[in-house]
């Protein structure tokens, strides 16, 4: 008999440091609309020294969260972070409808963002909105081509997955994207 694997059953928290907690707060509780749900002011004995620090959580419509750590002391600070590349490829990606999606991009621009620091990719089996937050991490909100999310399209793009990594793996290039 053979024990089916368990996973995950779902993102509890993603976390992430920030220079500035009550812009990070703005930002994602009042422009992107995610509420603040837990702060923890904490001291602990991390890599040989006592850290202090803030860990807030923004929940998520599963109740997952995005987390946002602030330390104390600035050498912690730079210590830690936040460190992130200046590129697009290093992103979250949070799911949204449609209609959240245009709520969003139009608080974002009454805001004063725009590029390059916000901007849409039409990715055809889905629209996406990216824009850098306080920090100038990328966030993006994905709203999925309903055509792109059938259980037909699932299935199909699910058993396709091996194959077409080893395809580009080979060499082989082409794009096979049927949604552009």
């Amino acid at each position: 008999m053979t024990l089916q694997a368990r996973h995950p059953s779902r993102l509890h928290h993603t976390a992430y440091v920030t220079r500035d907690l009550e812009a990070t707060r703005k930002f994602y509780e009042d422009l992107i609309g995610l509420p603040l749900v837990a702060t923890w002011c904490e001291a602990d004995e991390l890599f040989g020294a006592v850290r202090t620090y803030c860990h807030t959580f923004f929940e998520l419509g599963d109740g997952s969260a995005l987390a946002f750590f602030q330390f104390e002391k600035p050498s912690d600070q730079e210590l830690f972070g936040p460190k992130l590349p200046p590129t697009p490829f290093h992103h979250i990606a949070l799911n949204v409808d449609r209609e959240t999606q245009d709520g969003i991009e139009q608080r974002l621009r009454a805001a004063g963002h725009s590029e390059p620091g916000m901007y849409v990719l039409e990715h055809g089996y889905c629209r996406s909105l990216y824009v850098q937050d306080p920090n100038g991490m990328l966030v993006e909100f994905t709203w999925d081509n309903p055509e792109a999310v059938t259980p037909e399209a699932t299935r199909s793009r699910r058993a396709q997955a091996h194959g077409e990594l080893k395809r580009w793996l080979a060499g082989h290039r082409d794009s096979n994207n049927t949604f552009r």
